[in-house]
């Protein structure tokens, strides 16, 4: 009955292939064979993921080569049909010309032992190796995933949402649209906060809130590099750009204003304003910095606090077309302009996106 079951698959006559089935499986389900056809028949009824399952145990239980050799077969015929299924899909979405803003998909961190649950689902869905699958989904941090049509990442993004894989994606022209203002000092600090400082236009103003208006901070290092001489390994001197410090930043989200309120510590007039320091001579910029931050912690005890900046940075400073696209607001003296300001910009912008 097995090649009655061949003959019809082989005249694509899938109604008598179905009821032969029928019959086999009720006296010899365990036979490789008919697992191998019960695989084919789901394949053409459109049961995709039933029969790649079937093929999948039947590379793992059997011995004989030509079922071996039909698996696999089965599988890369599997394999082509998702890709285009999803080719097929992003062309569809790429119809909406508002799908066509540019955008970013990011992958949120995991667990360890969840990230082995999923990397097989996240692999299929990129159709990438579930090795390399594993090493991209972040332990900690966010991860800048890809940057593209926001269609084509929603696409995505939904695909691997509905896997239970955490990420979120958001529009470019979100994060460009937030204003941010660089703080000089505060003028009041209770019952409410009033600051001196500068809109994009660099123009200088105050600004007033109340506390409860701060939904979160966000706390990132920005690499401060200076041109050094150094001997390389022939000991012969060579020029070189290294890491000599780096300046400590401070955001505060107002989501209700739409504004981000940036602090950092080379910019911020200590000797003007209220003082949030004991006033002491050989008080550092590290000591009134750390006050600063321990009086604005005091106003928002329970506040959410974004600060694995860095970690996020190591997935995006390569992608410098995307960060060219993004205003730094960091008014910082540089001899060379550098990917690491708009990647805070980046960073800061997404944590206020994805939490309003």
């Amino acid at each position: 009955m097995i090649d009655q079951v061949a003959t019809a698959f082989a005249s694509e006559d899938y109604r008598t292939a179905a009821k032969l089935m029928k019959q086999l499986l009720k006296e010899s389900p365990e036979n490789p064979w008919v697992q191998f056809y019960l695989g084919r028949l789901q394949e053409v009824s459109g049961k995709y993921q039933d029969a790649e399952k079937m093929y999948l145990q039947l590379l793992r239980s059997t011995t004989n080569s030509k079922i071996l050799a039909q698996a696999r077969q089965g599988v890369k015929r599997l394999e082509n049909i998702k890709k285009e299924q999803t080719k097929q899909a992003i062309a569809q979405v790429k119809t909406n010309p508002m799908n066509s803003e540019i955008g970013v998909l990011i992958l949120e961190p995991t667990s360890s032992e969840f990230k082995a649950q999923i990397a097989p689902k996240f692999a299929e869905i990129m159709q990438i190796d579930p090795y390399t699958a594993r090493l991209t989904i972040p332990s900690r941090g966010w991860r800048m995933y890809r940057s593209g049509g926001m269609g084509e990442l929603q696409y995505y993004g939904q695909q691997l949402q509905n896997a239970d894989i955490p990420c979120f994606w958001t529009k470019l022209a979100d994060i460009q649209k937030i204003q941010v203002f660089q703080v000089h000092y505060f003028t009041e600090f209770t019952p409410q906060g009033t600051v001196v400082c500068r809109n994009a236009s660099n123009q200088m103003g105050s600004l007033s809130f109340n506390w409860s208006e701060v939904k979160q901070r966000v706390l990132g290092l920005i690499p401060i590099f200076e041109e050094v001489v150094d001997r390389d390994v022939r000991g012969k001197l060579e020029r070189k750009t290294q890491i000599q410090d780096y300046f400590h930043f401070c955001d505060l989200h107002l989501p209700s204003r739409h504004c981000i309120l940036r602090i950092y510590d080379n910019a911020y007039e200590f000797q003007q304003g209220i003082a949030l320091a004991p006033q002491a001579s050989q008080n550092t910029i590290r000591i009134n910095w750390n006050s600063l931050l321990d009086s604005i912690e005091g106003q928002l005890p329970q506040g959410k606090v974004w600060s694995e900046f860095t970690t996020f940075a190591e997935t995006v400073l390569e992608q410098r077309e995307l960060l060219d696209k993004i205003p730094s607001h960091m008014h910082i003296f540089r001899r060379e302009t550098t990917v690491w300001d708009p990647a805070f910009q980046l960073y800061s912008g997404l944590a206020f996106v994805r939490n309003i």
